[in-house]
Formats: C-alpha cells, sequence, structure tokens
C-alpha cells in the first residue's frame, strides 16, 4: 500500500464540500455569495480571516483575479470560526445521507487517521497545520470529515512544494496535466480562472522547456514520497484497514453519481468505472 492509495481513497470522503448541493446551500444561508467565495473561505476558514494574497499561495493554481473577487469580502459577511462549523457538519449531513453504516466507519478510521495526523511533520505544510488545529467536532461524521482534510491537505501543500520546485506556476501545472492526460482545457479555464491567451503561453514555455508526462510523472512520484511519512508509523495492518474501509466509503459516495470524471481535483474514477 502507498501514500498514492490512501488519497485515492479518502479524497472522495473530503470533496462532498466541493460538490454536494447541500454544501454550497450552507454557504449561501451562512452568508456567502456564489459557489467560489464559499469555496475559498471555507476552505481558508482554519487559517483565520485571511487576505486573497495568502489564499492565492496556498492555493496555488488558481487565477488571482478569481481568488479576489471572493476575498476578503466574505468576511464581511461571516467569519471564519463559523464556517469550521458550517462546512463540517454539511459535510457529515451528506456522508450520512450517501453511506450507509458511515458512524461504524468513523470509529475505526477516526482512531488511524489521528494517529497519522498526530505523527506529521507540519513544517512547510500551512493548509495542514491550520485543519490539524481545528477542534474536532463532537459529532465523529463531522471528526471523521475534519480529518480527511487534514491529511488531504498534508498531500496538497507536499504537491504544491514539489510543482514550485519543478518551476511550474499554476496554469502550467494545469496545461501539463491536461496534456499528459488528455483532459480539455475548458475544464480549467471554467473552473480556474484561467484565460485561452493564459493557457496558450503556458503550453508554449512547457514546450520551450520540453516539459511533458516525464515530468508530471517524476512530480507524482515525489509528492507520494512526501506524503507517506504521516502513515510511517501505522503497521501495514492499519493501513490497509484504513484504505479498505475509506475505499468502502468512497465506494457508496461514487455509487451516488455525486463525482463527475474527469474534475477539476484530479481525483480518478474508481477502477472499473
Amino acid at each position: 500500500m502507498n501514500a498514492r492509495a490512501i488519497w485515492q481513497a479518502i479524497e472522495p470522503i473530503h470533496a462532498v464540500t466541493y460538490f454536494a448541493d447541500e454544501c454550497e446551500d450552507a454557504f449561501r444561508t451562512a452568508g456567502l455569495k456564489g459557489f467560489w467565495m464559499g469555496y475559498f473561505a471555507g476552505r481558508s476558514a482554519p487559517m483565520g480571516e485571511v487576505g486573497p494574497e495568502i489564499v492565492e499561495a496556498t492555493f496555488f493554481n488558481f487565477h488571482p483575479s478569481m481568488v479576489q473577487r471572493a476575498l476578503p469580502d466574505a468576511w464581511t459577511y461571516a467569519t471564519a470560526a463559523s464556517l469550521l462549523d458550517v462546512r463540517a457538519n454539511t459535510s457529515a449531513a451528506v456522508l450520512r445521507q450517501l453511506v450507509d453504516g458511515i458512524d461504524d466507519h468513523a470509529a475505526t478510521l477516526l482512531p488511524l487517521m489521528q494517529r497519522a495526523i498526530d505523527a506529521a511533520n507540519a513544517e512547510g505544510r500551512p493548509l495542514f497545520a491550520a485543519n490539524r488545529d481545528v477542534t474536532a467536532p463532537d459529532d465523529p461524521v463531522a471528526a471523521l470529515w475534519q480529518a480527511t482534510t487534514a491529511l488531504r491537505e498534508h498531500r496538497g501543500d507536499g504537491h504544491v512544494a514539489a510543482l514550485t520546485a519543478a518551476g511550474l506556476d499554476g496554469c502550467e501545472t494545469h496545461v501539463l496535466f491536461a496534456m499528459a492526460h488528455g483532459v480539455s482545457r475548458d475544464l480549467y479555464l471554467r473552473s480556474r480562472g484561467w484565460s485561452d491567451d493564459d493557457w496558450s503561453a503556458a503550453e508554449q514555455r512547457l514546450r520551450s522547456r520540453g516539459a511533458g508526462p516525464d515530468l508530471l510523472a517524476a512530480i507524482e512520484a515525489r509528492t507520494d514520497a512526501l506524503a507517506w511519512q504521516p502513515y510511517e508509523g501505522l503497521s501495514d495492518a492499519d493501513v490497509d484497514l484504513l484504505v479498505h474501509t475509506a475505499c468502502e466509503v468512497a465506494a457508496a459516495i461514487d455509487a451516488s453519481g455525486l463525482y463527475p470524471y474527469p474534475n477539476p481535483i484530479g481525483l480518478p474514477a474508481p477502477a472499473g468505472a
């Protein structure tokens, strides 16, 4: 078992916050204006009421103007502390709708995930550190969602480090992924705020450097290596149990049709889908 298998198992648990209508509706009810204000404010809320510059840097792959349309205005409508409750509790409600026995799965997963979180190195990982320090909700399913969030942000912080070490910017990252996997540019132009001109310029920069699928494969391998550290203290049996149980949860979510493939977060379709 490896870090990529763990990510593919736990990411679907976290990602309900982006794809479930109930989660978007909850952010609107909290006072936020539209999906993207909810996304940027909700995901950054563990860091406090930060400005767009911090979000541009930590989220990495969005056009700055897209972030600036949401922040700091979001904080005039809702506090960061209130959004922590909104996103965890609404995600838990969605998980209960989609996954039979989710409370039993949470009882299995939470102790394993907490051990990984406690062992994880937070240096250079701002989104992980912020999510690690969020007080765990009393509801075990909301706590499960928060734990998967902390661990996926640990991987994400490492991924950003690998991308920047390779000399890539946000738009180039999407172009490289699209080239390697045959994904339409429209998926990223719509969801990440880059223009056709931005995309064409990024393509040209990558070609001039000879960057292609081999570079992406090296970055993904480095990301996997960096993401393994939290799980080093778990036994093989513990990791197998974590992945097996999380995959059962993920399969139930996927069976609902909630996730489109391909999608902007790069979550692959389950085998056989």
